[in-house]
């Protein structure tokens, strides 16, 4: 027992000699403070939307403890920064310490409302800076964002978990390119209206936002202008409303495109529209041509890039690739037409179980007739069957394809006796190119050019009558055509 009190009570004095120990001050730091870096870019932000948090490690050298004696913002309490130091937010700090060979995270945010500098200015470029120690041993950090005005459109009320739907009103049915739109919620085009989208239009979705077009609607989304370089320069772009680098190819950022039925005579030329969740999702025909897409691509959606019910839709020079699950989704029949189209599929983000391109009938047994004809196509992915026909009904259940290349390797004969893969069978294929690999430039980076001389797509396309250019403008050469949406180039070394 004498030997127990005794131990404690040597711990307990070895505590008290411990606590009175002078080694674990600091001294103030001397200016030689490094830096993970000497600018912090914040990327492209909306007038009044926040930006991402952004880091800046700062590192102590020497072997000693430090203290920083002030850490604060160049602008002080008018900066539109906001830092956090040490797990503390704010704008000021005093006597932030930091041990021998070690180092401090701060980090930084930013809200900018363009107005408070410019009235007259579209982009404005925001400046401040991280200052250390602002007396003797002064060092610095600059803070740089980019700040773009914006079009806000948003519904009187916003509310998590729901649609969120509202009317455009007239003065909203034109959106130009001399800013930016920032969409929140579900704007809908009026019944009788028309949304015009002018040339080089950005329209930029938030989360869990997209857009309608209502029964007797139309949407006119004409990038296409007298230039070939200026119509290459000037496309309508529709993608979500995160600007950083970091966000460019995320799936599922926003919504979709919604065509309801009886919308009609819709029209995309010259669009890219990225990083939703269901591209564009168009619903019933009431007879008329729904829509017609020409030099548009859709790419990078969770779920599909085209998801067609009972449509009728018309395509030239179409891209459609890079989905959840299948790039498009032709369901419950209709009437499609796709002439030079480029559909793939190379999903990275997660498993796959759907092919690049399924047609079918599934949504009731009754007439659901279905007429789809597709020529120089390519239907091509990273899975063995990229194509897919499920008859539910008792309608019309007609397809084509004409000098298309398509891939379907059926290695355990799962479809041996099916007509519909009857490759050989002219009353659904004629000269059709079975699992040949396109050879495409860059497949996981949306570029779908084929090579020149070494692709099967390659000069094996049908004469189409009356002709016009690729997706990029390319004047396709006479005679056998090439297969695909972008006309063959010899890839660069």
């Amino acid at each position: 027992m004498k030997q127990t009190i005794i131990l404690i009570s040597t711990l307990i004095l070895a505590i008290s000699i411990g606590a009175c120990r002078k080694d674990f001050s600091t001294t103030a730091s001397s200016g030689d403070l490094r830096f993970s870096k000497d600018t912090v870019f914040l990327d492209t932000i909306f007038t009044n939307i926040g930006s991402s948090t952004y880091n800046l490690k700062v590192y102590n050298r020497g072997s000693d403890d430090i203290h920083i004696p002030t850490i604060e913002l160049g602008r002080g309490a008018n900066s539109n920064f906001r830092l956090m130091v040490d797990g503390i937010p704010g704008q000021y700090f005093e006597n932030v310490e930091i041990k021998a060979e070690d180092s401090l995270f701060i980090f930084v945010e930013t809200t900018v409302d363009i107005l408070d500098y410019s009235t007259t200015a579209t982009e404005f470029l925001y400046k401040d800076s991280i200052i250390f120690d602002a007396n003797a041993h002064f060092q610095d950090v600059k803070l740089v964002t980019l700040v773009k005005d914006a079009e806000f459109i948003f519904p009187p009320t916003l509310n998590e978990g729901e649609l969120n739907d509202f009317e455009l009103t007239s003065t909203q049915l034109n959106w130009t390119n001399t800013k930016p739109y920032v969409i929140y919620g579900y704007p809908k085009v009026p019944t009788g209206q028309t949304l015009t989208i002018n040339p080089g239009a950005r329209i930029h979705f938030h989360r869990n936002s997209g857009l309608i077009v209502s029964d007797g609607a139309t949407i006119i989304a004409d990038g296409n202008l007298s230039s070939d370089q200026e119509t290459l320069e000037n496309e309508i772009v529709f993608e979500g409303d995160r600007l950083e680098p970091l966000f460019s190819n995320i799936p599922g950022q926003w919504g979709t495109i919604w065509l309801q039925e009886g919308s009609t005579n819709n029209l995309f030329d010259y669009v890219t529209i990225k990083n939703g969740t269901i591209g564009i999702r168009s619903d019933f025909s009431d007879g008329n041509l729904t829509t017609t897409f020409t030099n548009t691509q859709l790419y990078n959606h969770s779920v599909n890039g085209l998801l067609a019910i009972d449509s009728n839709i018309e395509g030239e020079n179409v891209v459609i690739s890079n989905c959840g699950q299948a790039s498009i989704n032709i369901t419950h029949g209709g009437t499609y037409n796709f002439t030079h189209c480029t559909f793939t599929n190379y999903w990275n983000s997660g498993s796959r179980s759907f092919p690049t391109l399924a047609i079918s009938d599934w949504l009731g047994n009754t007439a659901d007739h279905l007429y789809a004809n597709f020529t120089n196509c390519i239907i091509y992915g990273n899975e063995y069957l990229e194509v897919l026909f499920d008859q539910q009904s008792n309608g019309d259940f007609d397809f084509n394809f004409k000098n298309c290349l398509i891939r379907f390797n059926d290695f355990n004969n799962q479809y041996g006796n099916n007509p519909f893969y009857n490759f050989s069978d002219p009353t659904y294929y004629s000269n059709s190119i079975i699992n040949q690999d396109p050879v495409f430039l860059n497949k996981f980076n949306n570029e779908f050019q084929i090579e020149e001389t070494v692709s099967p797509a390659d000069n094996t396309g049908f004469e189409v009558t009356p002709s016009f250019p690729d997706i990029i403008n390319t004047t396709r050469t006479t005679g056998n055509y090439d297969i695909g949406a972008y006309q063959a180039i010899v890839f660069p070394k």
